[in-house]
């Protein structure tokens, strides 16, 4: 067999559409485009959802959910994919070592998928339940990460103090007005008196 001798398989290779080569092709004078207007024009292409300048349904439609943000920083890792560290003790800093995390990354949460072959102590990192009976039946242990950071003082109010605030605010200042004031006590013997008697 020579190189001369080979081709590509029947039907892989379709034929270039040639149009503007007259009427019997079927794709002649205007070439499938059609008569005048924006469309036919060279470049004369309009953006998906443009519906002539009037409000488009994507834009009339109300949004609906939310993208986090936690996600851009959030990684999962196998359990399987523990065995490629080097060392017994796995932190974020180490999968980020051995390539299985990128350097944005800030959380790393292992999921079970696969065995672990040996025994290895993760710090900070956050596991599943059954990754975690894996890594336990190794001979392993997990020191998770904490729950939550701890959020400024200002955003620490409790609901309590918040609705205390509220009713303070919201009382009448009315109230205070209707409340009789205590009569000042008369003095037991006018000094004036006293003198001219």
């Amino acid at each position: 067999m020579q190189l001369n001798d080979l081709s590509p398989a029947p039907g892989s290779i379709k034929a270039k559409k040639r149009v503007g080569r007259g009427i019997g092709s079927g794709s002649g004078k205007t070439c499938g485009t059609g008569h005048k207007g924006q469309k036919s024009r060279s470049g004369g292409t309009i953006k998906p959802g443009f519906e002539g300048g009037q409000m488009p349904l994507q834009m009339r439609l109300p949004k609906y959910g939310f993208s986090s943000r936690a996600g851009r920083v959030t990684a999962e890792v196998r359990t399987s994919e523990l065995n490629k560290v080097d060392g017994d003790i796995i932190t974020i800093e180490s999968l980020r070592k051995a390539g299985l995390i990128s350097v944005g990354i800030k959380r790393v949460k292992v999921m079970l998928s696969g065995e672990v072959t040996r025994k290895v102590t993760l710090e900070g990192i956050r596991v599943t339940k059954g990754a975690k009976a894996a890594i336990e039946k190794a001979g392993g242990k997990v020191i998770e990460a904490t729950t939550a950071e701890e959020k400024p003082a200002a955003a620490k109010k409790s609901a309590a103090a918040k609705k205390a605030a509220k009713a303070e605010a919201t009382a009448p200042a009315t109230k205070q007005a209707e409340t009789p004031k205590a009569a000042a006590p008369e003095d037991d013997a006018d000094p004036a008196k006293q003198d001219d008697e």
